[in-house]
């Protein structure tokens, strides 16, 4: 309980030096999100946490995404080990979420999530600055992108080129999906992939 709440704590912290950075008040904040300025508030000081839905809104509100926040607030040491027993799950809220597990330690160029769940993750799009690599662990899961859905099943990976909006969503609780893609922060040095 202590460690969560020391994730939350961190988490408010960064998205408090984040906001002032990008010169917002909480109240302009509060309307760029939807979300309550009080809430807000109280995230900020670590005396509230949020859904990875509700975080995602701050983040787009700062111009980044929630992945880049989260990593910002790990505070565990850059090794490039991550084991199996440790915990490294990222602060969820919302059941519907599922779960999500880092297996990266702090600010890396690559990002890599398991996601456990997260039939909830369907309602929103994404837009990624580089490429993503989507591949299911166990289970099944729908990735709609540029227009187009896919079902997919444990073994089978999903290649979203940058700039492709997508969508995805587990089909059960037990569904397991690796997340790997370079951070957006990082400019490529190639002409984005264009669908044809």
């Amino acid at each position: 309980m202590d460690i969560e709440r020391g994730r939350w704590r961190r988490l408010g912290r960064v998205v408090h030096a984040r906001r002032l950075a990008a010169g917002l008040t909480l109240a302009r904040l509060a309307e760029l999100t939807g979300l309550s300025q009080s809430f807000l508030s109280q995230f900020e000081n670590g005396r509230s946490s949020s859904s990875l839905r509700s975080l995602q809104r701050i983040a787009d509100a700062l111009g980044v995404n929630a992945t880049e926040l989260l990593s910002e607030a790990d505070d565990a040491p850059s090794s490039p080990v991550v084991r199996a027993d440790e915990d490294t799950r990222l602060p969820q809220a919302e059941a519907a979420d599922g779960s999500v597990r880092s297996l990266v330690h702090g600010e890396r160029d690559l990002r890599a999530l398991e996601f456990t769940g997260g039939s909830a993750h369907g309602d929103r799009e994404f837009a990624h600055a580089n490429d993503e690599l989507i591949y299911v662990v166990r289970g099944a899961i729908t990735v709609v992108a540029g227009g187009e859905e896919h079902v997919l099943g444990t073994g089978d990976a999903f290649y979203c080129a940058a700039g492709v909006r997508h969508r995805w969503w587990a089909h059960t609780d037990d569904t397991t999906t690796l997340l790997l893609s370079v951070a957006d922060a990082l400019t490529i040095r190639r002409r984005p992939h264009h669908p044809r």
